[in-house]
């Protein structure tokens, strides 16, 4: 069981027919945002040509104006990837339609900046890691002795770099948790 976003999601290990999985999980992200009003041209999931490779599988959609954005990699290969992806933006979505949330709360769950990719550059830039560093837990150890070091409190502290501190790991705790 893997805890995502808040919510459990169960694990899926695909061994055969991994490709025909993955379309089967782009299409159900595709149906699901449908159902919330998401024009199916606005709408892009790059399928990756051999799922059973260690890629991340991403989404990307348009609503009200707003690019929408959600990404997964923290499995094995890439057809689980998009398993996680589809049931979290599955379960967003579903408590839209049910009216647990509003459509407003849910674009706020993934709306992106155009260059948020640039943005996690940097900060793992700032957090010095590895441009393709994945392991929140590393980068969560880094983040807690940088605190320690850079408040405002401290001898050593400087609140326009702790500022910069929270910031960063703000960016990659949304995109890796």
């Amino acid at each position: 069981m893997l805890k995502i976003k808040g919510h459990d999601i169960g694990s899926v290990v695909v061994k055969g027919a991994s490709n025909r999985r993955a379309i089967q999980f782009q299409n159900n992200i595709i149906t699901i945002l449908k159902k919330i009003g998401v024009n199916e041209n606005d709408i892009d999931i790059p399928l990756e040509r051999l799922s059973m490779k260690k890629v991340k599988a991403s989404a990307t959609w348009w609503i009200s104006d707003h690019r929408m954005h959600y990404s997964h990699n923290m499995q094995k290969n890439y057809v689980e990837n998009l398993y996680v992806l589809s049931r979290v933006i599955e379960i967003e979505a579903n408590r839209v339609l049910s009216e647990d949330i509003t459509l407003s709360e849910f674009i706020l769950e993934f709306k992106e900046d155009s260059d948020i990719y640039d943005k996690r550059q940097e900060a793992r830039e700032f957090f010095g890691c590895d441009h393709d560093e994945t392991d929140f837990e590393l980068i969560n150890k880094k983040y807690k002795l940088m605190s320690k070091e850079l408040h405002p409190d401290m001898p050593t502290g400087d609140t326009e770099k702790f500022k910069q501190l929270n910031v960063a790991h703000k960016i990659l705790k949304r995109e890796l948790t």
